[in-house]
C-alpha cells in the first residue's frame, strides 16, 4: 500500500481525492496540503479518509512514508515542486503542463535522469472511453494510414479575465490537451504548426493579451495532416468530437450525453445537449489516469505519459503562440533551438 500526498485542494485536487479514496486500490492519501486550506476543506478531506491536512506543501516533500506526490497547484509551481519531490525520492504525477518553460521542463528531465522514480502528466482524455476507443481503431489499422485528423474542442462559456492573464494563454492552457492527442492518435509527433486566431467570444481576453477562437493546422511527422478548432464559448455546451480519415475509412467520435435518447414529433427530431463541462464529460478519465499511475508505481512499470508527453504539446503550444502573433507557419524545431 503506498502513501500519497497531493499538493493542492482545489477542483482538480478535489477529483483526484475523491478518486483514489472510491476507487483506486493499493493507496491511501496520508496528507493533503493547499496553502488556501479552509476549515471546510479540511473537514471535507478528512471525511474522505484523508489522515492529515497542512497549509504547506513541505511537509508531503519532507516526509519519508510518503512515496508519491500529486501536483494540482497552479501551473507556475509545478515545475519547482516537481523538482523538490524528484530529489527526495517520491513519484509525481504532475498536472499539465509541467511548465510554460523549456528551460524548466528541461531541469526536471535532468533531474530523472539515473532514477527509477515514475513521472507522469495529467493528460487525462488519453484516458476518455470514446478517445481510446478511436486511438485503438486507429493504431489496428482499421481505417487504414491516416491521413487527415480533426479535433473540435469548445468550451461552454469562457474563464475569468484574472485566469486569463495568468493561463499562458489558450493555446498553453485549453489546445494544450488537443495537441496532446493529435499526438495521440496519430502516432508521431507534429513537424510544422499554422494558425488563424482572432476575439470573437469576448473583448476583454484580446486585451488581456490573448485569443479565444482559432483554428490550427498541423504538419505531422507521418504524412498526416491535422485540424483542431477551439472556441472559449459554446452557447450548447462542452463540444469535444474527433475523427480520423485514412486510406482505408474513416473513424469518429461524438460528445457524450446524460441519455442517448431522441425525440421525433411534429416539431422535429430533438436530442440532449452534450454535458456541459470537464468534469462531467471526463470525471471517469480522472480516475482511470490516477489507476495508471499508482499501477506503475506499485508494478515498476512505465507510466503512460511520462516527462516527454509534458514537453511536446508545450513545444507545440509555444509553437502555436508564435505563428498566431507572426502570421506564419512556425516549424516546432524553431521553438526546440
Amino acid at each position: 500500500m503506498i502513501k500519497i500526498g497531493i499538493i493542492g485542494a482545489g477542483r482538480i485536487g478535489r477529483v483526484h481525492i475523491t478518486s483514489i479514496t472510491t476507487r483506486v486500490h493499493g493507496a491511501v492519501i496520508k496528507t493533503v496540503a493547499d496553502p488556501f486550506l479552509d476549515e471546510d476543506t479540511a473537514a471535507w478531506a478528512k471525511s474522505m479518509g484523508v489522515g492529515h491536512t497542512t497549509k504547506d506543501y513541505r511537509e508531503i516533500i519532507e516526509d519519508p512514508e510518503i512515496d508519491a506526490v500529486l501536483i494540482c497547484s497552479p501551473t507556475d509551481t509545478h515545475s519547482k515542486i516537481s523538482l523538490e519531490a524528484i530529489r527526495s525520492g517520491k513519484h509525481v504525477f504532475c498536472e499539465k503542463p509541467i511548465d510554460h518553460d523549456m528551460d524548466k521542463i528541461q531541469e526536471v528531465i535532468k533531474a530523472l535522469e539515473n532514477t527509477n522514480l515514475k513521472y507522469q502528466v495529467g493528460f487525462n482524455r488519453r484516458f476518455d472511453h470514446n478517445f481510446e476507443s478511436l486511438q485503438k481503431t486507429v493504431k489496428e489499422g482499421k481505417i487504414g494510414t491516416p491521413e487527415i485528423i480533426k479535433i473540435t474542442s469548445r468550451d461552454p462559456e469562457p474563464p475569468s479575465i484574472d485566469y486569463v492573464k495568468v493561463s499562458g494563454g489558450m493555446f498553453l492552457d485549453m489546445t494544450i490537451h488537443d495537441f496532446d492527442m493529435v499526438r495521440f492518435l496519430a502516432g508521431c509527433d507534429a513537424e510544422e504548426v499554422y494558425v488563424q486566431s482572432a476575439n470573437l467570444v469576448d473583448p476583454a481576453i484580446g486585451e488581456a493579451g490573448d485569443v479565444d477562437t482559432a483554428v490550427i493546422t498541423l504538419k505531422m511527422e507521418n504524412g498526416a495532416i491535422a485540424v483542431i478548432d477551439n472556441c472559449r464559448k459554446a452557447v450548447y455546451g462542452y463540444d469535444q468530437r474527433a475523427e480520423v480519415f485514412g486510406s482505408k475509412g474513416m473513424a469518429s467520435i461524438s460528445n457524450d450525453s446524460q441519455s442517448s435518447v431522441t425525440v421525433s414529433n411534429g416539431d422535429g427530431v430533438t436530442s440532449e445537449k452534450p454535458m456541459y463541462f470537464f468534469l462531467e464529460r471526463y470525471i471517469e478519465a480522472y480516475g482511470k489516469e490516477i489507476e495508471a499511475f499508482i499501477d506503475a508505481v506499485v508494478n515498476d512499470k512505465e507510466t503512460p505519459l511520462g516527462v516527454y508527453d509534458g514537453l511536446k504539446p508545450v513545444l507545440m503550444g509555444l509553437a502555436a503562440k508564435k505563428s498566431s502573433e507572426e502570421h506564419r507557419p512556425v516549424k516546432i524545431s524553431e521553438i526546440m533551438q
